[in-house]
This record gives structure tokens, C-alpha cells and sequence, in this order.
């Protein structure tokens, strides 16, 4: 893994920004996780972070997030809500699928933003996992924008700085990466 900013969430965790690909991170692989930003159906394809999981996973991905009871009719994971499974042919043993807001269309898309993250990190915890790597939620076709994205994602993510060993984000383009840095170094002390 590239090297990258590094942050004091507590005195026991820290934050690790990086570029480059989610796909390829992981720590033990027994008690880590990526976050997929998924759509609501959690049946992959496309582009973006959700499309190059499922692309790298593999078909049991699919046949697993398939598998995953619908609360209505095509969704799996509501907006804001998170849904875990086995990480298959990734490096990383688990993933952990959120369905973030789409910027213009949603009625509240801090909140549903924030409920993303919150929801990732408890199923995580829930689940015993110790290292997380997250991707910017809903910054890429969804249209959020970046600043407040990185303020919500480092804000919420800092009320369970106990919980994890280490937090990570992987980010891909140069911008979003130094958005995420320059907000870290905002609300975090470096390590």
C-alpha cells in the first residue's frame, strides 16, 4: 500500500488516508473489511467502487448479496442502512455494503451521508472487525459534494475511534484525496 496521511483518532486507533484501489487493501484478513458504496439492489455491475468489487469478488458475491432478504420489492439496503458478507476473492475477509445518498435527490443527504457511515461501523463492530476501509460514499456519481462529504465521513468515524484499530480510506483521484487530508487535518491531530 502506498504510503499516505496518517491520523490520531484515539490513543488506541488511527485514520490512514491513501490513494489508490480498495480492491487491493486489506491488513490480516480476518478482521477486516472494505465498504462497497452500493445501490440499493446490492447486485453489482456498472462502474465505480460498487462494479470493481463485485468485478475483483467474483460471481459468489453476487449470489450472496443476491441472497440477502429484499424489505421491499428489488431493495436489499436501504439508503443509509448496511449489509455485511464474506469478501470472496478480495485480499480483504469481509465487505460491507451501504447505499449512500444521492446528492441532488434526497431529501436529507446529510443525514442519510452520516447514516452510511454510522451504520457501516456498527454492523463492523458488530462483526468484529478491528481494520475498515472505506471509499469517499457518494462522491462520485452521486454527486456529493466533497467537502462536506470528507466532514461528515472524518466526523462520524471519530465517535468510534475505540472500536477499531485503524480506519482507512482509499480514495482514487487526486482532489478527493487531498479534500479528505486537508479535512483530517482540520479535525484530527496527525500522528
Amino acid at each position: 500500500m502506498a504510503s499516505g496521511a496518517v491520523f490520531n483518532l484515539s490513543d488506541s486507533s488511527l485514520l490512514k488516508i491513501h490513494k489508490g484501489d480498495i480492491t487491493e487493501w486489506y491488513v490480516d484478513a480476518r478482521t477486516d473489511a472494505i465498504v462497497n458504496s452500493a445501490d440499493n439492489r446490492m447486485i453489482g455491475g456498472g462502474g465505480g467502487v460498487d462494479g470493481a468489487i463485485h468485478r475483483v469478488a467474483g460471481r459468489h458475491l453476487r449470489t450472496m448479496c443476491c441472497g440477502v432478504p429484499q424489505v421491499s420489492p428489488g431493495v436489499r439496503c436501504p439508503t443509509g442502512e448496511a449489509r455485511i458478507t464474506v469478501g470472496f476473492n478480495l485480499y480483504a475477509s469481509h465487505v460491507i455494503h451501504t447505499v449512500g445518498p444521492v446528492y441532488e435527490s434526497d431529501v436529507n443527504p446529510k443525514e442519510s451521508l452520516t447514516s452510511s457511515y454510522k451504520n457501516s461501523l456498527i454492523v463492523a463492530k458488530e462483526n468484529n472487525i478491528k481494520y475498515i476501509a472505506f471509499p469517499a460514499i457518494s462522491c462520485g456519481n452521486s454527486r456529493y459534494p466533497k467537502n462536506e462529504a470528507a466532514m461528515i465521513a472524518i466526523s462520524t468515524i471519530k465517535e468510534f475511534a475505540n472500536d477499531f484499530k485503524e480506519v482507512h480510506f482509499l480514495l482514487s483521484a487526486d482532489d478527493t484525496y487531498n479534500v479528505w487530508v486537508n479535512k483530517a487535518n482540520e479535525l484530527l491531530q496527525e500522528a
